[in-house]
């Protein structure tokens, strides 16, 4: 689900893109910064590269294991959903002459996710059945934790945004258990007599 969810606002983001600035070619890639052995992804090169830098259990949002009614005397236990927060980010990883391109591509990205806080199925068709909303806000980062996340991510610092993503939920349907709603009754009237 979380790879659908990157997809998805790529995807969104290149419509967005590609229709403005009349490009051939998607500009915005989910994708690392670098490989895991640490060299550069050469593939990323004057692109807007979107990836995961976080993961956060919603904290808003309380449930207790669900019953699930599957007739007239049983229940079924269930796990409630998870809701998830994912801290992304997208970086313009353009070469010295181009920089001034990364800037007006980072501009327009952060203009069509002010336009566009919020996909509900309603305004995005596509979007994944599991997913109620994604909602995206700006996040505020100082210097220091910038520095500290640019430092964990590749130690050079690319012009960027950091989004929260709200709401990405992971179904808890699946069943675990069953339990009888109705006992059998216990009859102690021919005791009182």
């Amino acid at each position: 689900m979380i790879a659908k969810t990157l997809a998805l606002l790529a995807v969104q983001l290149n419509r967005f893109l590609r229709h403005n600035f009349k490009l051939a070619e998607d500009i915005v890639l989910v994708s690392n910064l670098n490989e895991a052995d640490g060299n550069v992804c050469t593939h990323v090169n004057n692109k807007l590269a979107l990836f995961l830098v976080g993961i956060e259990k919603e904290s808003a949002s309380r449930h207790n294991p669900s019953l699930l009614d599957t007739g007239f005397s049983r229940s079924a236990n269930s796990t409630p959903p998870l809701h998830l927060n994912l801290y992304l980010m997208l970086a313009a990883n353009f070469n010295g002459a181009n920089y001034s391109d990364a800037l007006t591509l980072l501009s327009a990205s952060i203009s069509f996710f002010q336009r566009n806080p919020l996909f509900t199925h309603q305004n995005l068709p596509e979007l994944d059945p599991a997913i109620e909303r994604l909602a995206l806000d700006l996040e505020n980062l100082s210097i220091q934790d910038a520095s500290n996340l640019w430092g964990m991510l590749s130690g050079k610092y690319l012009p960027s945004v950091l989004y929260k993503v709200r709401m990405v939920s992971f179904d808890g349907a699946d069943i675990y258990g069953q339990s009888s709603l109705l006992s059998k009754p216990v009859s102690d009237i021919g005791s009182r007599v």
